[in-house]
């Protein structure tokens, strides 16, 4: 299994970084933000997934450690391949892919090209459990820490996205808050944070 690879980044395109490494040039699907985060970098450093299909052997690459855990975590779910993997992960960073899956926001995943309302729902239903509790982090943003969806957390996060916010937006601010709170007193601190947005 390659873990990673470092070397001159000789070509890119669409969904493709190439890597020099020893004199042989590593193909890597990728996704746009890490080809973002590597345009005009001369030695480039990407963790890498490994795919052996019957039919194909691929190698992915990510800038970093989150948008591989992402991309490992989408395609675990049963109809989401590395292809759906990689447009849903250049359409949204790791940290609002969490907070998409941690909510059950499947609408944010519908707006990815070739992911349907079935889809959506699958990937929250089948993620939620494994995003509960984990510190996401991403370059240049604090980490924040995905909340458990349980009681009170869950009945605040309800009422606000009632008032119409969004269910990324309501997390966001209330992980941050004590989930032993009661829900009234969530809602009230959740709605103060929200405003100094």
């Amino acid at each position: 299994m390659i873990y990673s690879v470092t070397g001159k980044l000789v070509h890119t395109e669409a969904e493709l970084a190439v890597v020099e490494c020893g004199g042989v040039g590593y193909a890597c699907k990728t996704t746009l933000s890490t080809l973002q985060k590597i345009a005009g970098d001369e030695n480039v450093t990407l963790l890498t997934h490994m795919s052996v299909r019957e039919d194909a052997v691929e190698l992915f690459g990510f800038a970093d450690s989150e948008e591989l855990r992402a991309f490992k975590l989408l395609t675990s779910v049963s109809g989401v391949g590395p292809k759906a993997g990689l447009s849903i992960l250049s359409a949204m960073n790791p940290q609002q892919f969490a907070l998409a899956v941690a909510t059950s926001d499947s609408k944010a995943f519908t707006h990815v090209k070739g992911i349907g309302k079935k889809t959506a729902e699958r990937i929250c239903l089948e993620l939620k459990d494994k995003v509960a509790g984990e510190t996401i982090s991403v370059r240049g943003q604090a980490a924040v820490q995905i909340p458990s969806m349980g009681g009170n957390i869950s009945e605040a996060i309800t009422a606000l996205e009632v008032l119409g916010y969004s269910a990324a937006e309501v997390t966001g601010v209330i992980s941050k808050l004590d989930p032993e709170l009661p829900v009234e007193e969530l809602i009230k601190k959740a709605l103060i944070g929200l405003a100094k947005f």
